[in-house]
C-alpha cells in the first residue's frame, strides 16, 4: 500500500511539473516580447547653459538654459529637449520663453522608424500664452556613422496657437525636419545642427521654421564648450512685432551625450 502511494504521488509530483514547465514555456515568451518593447536600457542625457551679455549705449543679456535627454531600448526610444529662455534689453523683459516636447520613436535603430510628438510653448517674445502642438509621422537615417548622422523627417500636425491679442488660432501644418551631427578632426570638433520647416497645409503664407547650428569642442568626454546661432520666423504674428529672430550665444554643456 505504502509503495503504491508512493508512487502515485511521484507520478502526480512529475505531472505538476511537466505542467509547470509547459505553462513557462507558453507564457513566458509572450511576456519577454511584451517586456522586450516596453524595455529602455540606456539613458543618454546633456544639460546646456548657453548666453550672452552686453554693456554700454545698449544693455542686454540673454540666457538659454536646456537639456537632451534619451531613453532607448530595442524598439521605443523616449526623448525631450525642454528650453526655457530668458533675456532683457536696457532692463526691459524682452524673453521670457519656455518649451516642453516629448517624441516617442518607435523601431529608431532601424533606417526608416515612426514616431509621435508633442510640445507645448510659451513666448513672451513673440505674445503667445500658449501653444500646444501634437502629430504622428515618419523618419529616415541618411547617414548613422561615428562621424556623421543625419536624420530626416516629416510628420502632420495639430497645432492651437493662443495669442495675447489675436484670437486663438488651430490649423494643420506639414512639418519636415533636419537633424545632424558631423564629428572632424578626430572629433576635436563637431557641427550640430537641426532645422524644422512647418507650411500650413491649407494655406501655404502661413509658415513657420526655426534653425539652431551649433559649434561644439569637446574638452572631455562630459564637458563641451560651444557655440550656437539660432533663427526663426513666423508668418502670423502680432502687431508691431517682427516675424524674423536671429540670436548667437555662447555657453557649455554637460552630460554622457556626445
Amino acid at each position: 500500500m505504502t509503495l503504491f502511494s508512493t508512487y502515485t504521488f511521484a507520478q502526480q509530483a512529475i505531472r505538476d511539473s511537466s505542467s509547470v514547465v509547459d505553462s513557462i514555456k507558453t507564457i513566458l515568451p509572450d511576456s519577454l516580447k511584451k517586456m522586450e518593447f516596453l524595455k529602455l536600457d540606456t539613458l543618454t542625457y546633456r544639460f546646456i547653459g548657453d548666453g550672452n551679455f552686453t554693456r554700454g549705449n545698449v544693455n542686454r543679456s540673454l540666457m538659454v538654459l536646456r537639456a537632451e535627454i534619451i531613453a532607448t531600448g530595442p524598439v521605443i526610444s523616449i526623448a525631450s529637449n525642454p528650453r526655457f529662455t530668458y533675456g532683457k534689453q536696457n532692463g526691459i523683459l524682452a524673453e521670457r520663453d519656455s518649451y516642453v516636447d516629448l517624441f516617442l520613436d518607435v523601431f529608431k535603430k532601424r533606417k526608416t522608424y515612426v514616431f509621435a510628438l508633442g510640445n507645448l510653448e510659451t513666448s513672451n517674445l513673440r505674445g503667445i500664452t500658449l501653444r500646444v502642438l501634437a502629430g504622428a509621422g515618419i523618419g529616415y537615417r541618411v547617414l548613422n556613422s561615428s562621424k556623421n548622422r543625419l536624420v530626416l523627417t516629416n510628420a502632420i500636425v495639430h497645432e492651437s496657437t493662443n495669442f495675447r491679442e489675436l484670437p486663438t488660432i488651430g490649423i494643420q501644418r506639414n512639418s519636415f525636419r533636419v537633424k545632424g551631427r558631423h564629428s572632424f578632426a578626430k572629433d576635436r570638433f563637431r557641427i550640430n545642427h537641426i532645422t524644422y520647416v512647418q507650411p500650413a497645409i491649407t494655406d501655404i503664407s502661413n509658415l513657420r521654421w526655426n534653425t539652431v547650428v551649433s559649434l561644439e569642442f569637446p574638452v572631455n568626454k562630459w564637458v563641451v564648450l560651444r557655440t550656437s546661432f539660432e533663427n526663426s520666423y513666423e508668418s502670423v504674428v502680432e502687431a508691431a512685432r517682427k516675424r524674423d529672430d536671429s540670436r548667437i550665444t555662447f555657453g557649455i554643456s554637460i552630460g554622457n551625450k556626445q
